[in-house]
């Protein structure tokens, strides 16, 4: 199994465009105001900032098919990500993505798959299930699709992107924290065949059997596991600037113990910490919040 890299890479993603409320376009800045290379070179990490991608602002830009809104711009973003990633990871470096909205792990999962040569697990921390297509969505919204293109459903444009076609397995992902699933979402999820553990699930067994299961359903015959942290995954009490908050998430300390075990793990290669709005939180707890849990990720600990 692959273990944490010393070298850290961030890029960061300002994108808005997959997401229905503006504002996190302003999450890659919120996260690093928050403190993110001071705390972890303190862990004794070199860490460099690759700054940002260039993204299009909506208001710059059409936005098309109603069921893929702003599809061509999505794409190139997550396209030049996923050639970003997989440069740092073929430079022996973990990369940090920071966004923005959840489209962009289209591309950060792209990227890592490529480098791992599709032998790549994937854990996916979110009240949602990201699994709709331009056939299932209820708004147009891409970045309530970037599971289902990273498993080879939907649109061409966004499950097309690099070289490899699927980017994952079902059996190799794991989706963790669901609690907000669309109806016809719902069904693609019960085909797909995909891993899912619900709150309900979390309540009923404790998020450190449940981590502990989607760990080793992650690194069964992998090279490495790619982490996708949306903020939304925690309760709005500890995570309030996202876009689309779920009553009923991830305690403080759960959202910790999930990352404390991963790190325990050595099995994470790659991560995007995505949904960070600073116009909808109060006093940047939520920036600050995605730098506390990617300190416990890389190895933050209380003793």
């Amino acid at each position: 199994m692959t273990k944490t890299r010393k070298s850290l890479r961030v890029i960061g993603v300002p994108s808005d465009l997959g997401q229905g409320r503006r504002g996190v376009d302003m999450g890659p800045s919120a996260i690093r105001y928050a403190g993110l290379s001071e705390k972890l070179e303190a862990l004794g990490y070199e860490i460099k900032d690759l700054g940002n991608l260039s993204v299009a602002q909506p208001e710059s830009r059409v936005q098309g098919d109603v069921k893929l809104k702003y599809l061509t711009q999505v794409r190139a973003v997550c396209d030049e990500l996923r050639s970003m990633v997989a440069q740092v990871m073929a430079e022996n470096a973990f990369p940090i993505v920071l966004g923005g909205d959840h489209s962009l792990a289209i591309g950060s999962v792209a990227g890592a798959a490529e480098a791992l040569k599709g032998e790549m697990g994937c854990i996916w921390f979110d009240a949602h299930g990201d699994m709709n297509t331009d056939e299932t969505t209820p708004s147009g919204n891409i970045h309530g699709m970037p599971l289902a293109a990273s498993l080879g459903y939907g649109h061409d444009d966004l499950t097309r992107i690099g070289s490899l076609f699927p980017k994952l397995k079902p059996e190799r992902v794991a989706l963790v924290g669901a609690r907000s699933i669309d109806p016809l979402e719902r069904e693609l999820i019960a085909r797909s065949g995909i891993n899912v553990f619900t709150m309900a699930d979390v309540d009923e067994q404790g998020i450190s059997s449940i981590m502990r299961r989607a760990i080793e359903i992650a690194t069964n015959g992998t090279s490495g596991v790619h982490l996708s942290v949306d903020l939304d995954a925690l309760d709005p009490m500890y995570a309030p600037g996202v876009g689309t908050p779920v009553h009923g998430g991830f305690t403080y300390r759960e959202g910790h113990l999930a990352m404390e075990l991963l790190a325990s793990a050595g099995c994470v290669t790659s991560v995007d910490v995505v949904e960070v709005n600073p116009i909808l939180d109060s006093e940047n707890r939520t920036g600050k919040m995605a730098v506390e849990l990617l300190s416990s990720l890389l190895g933050l600990t209380v003793i």
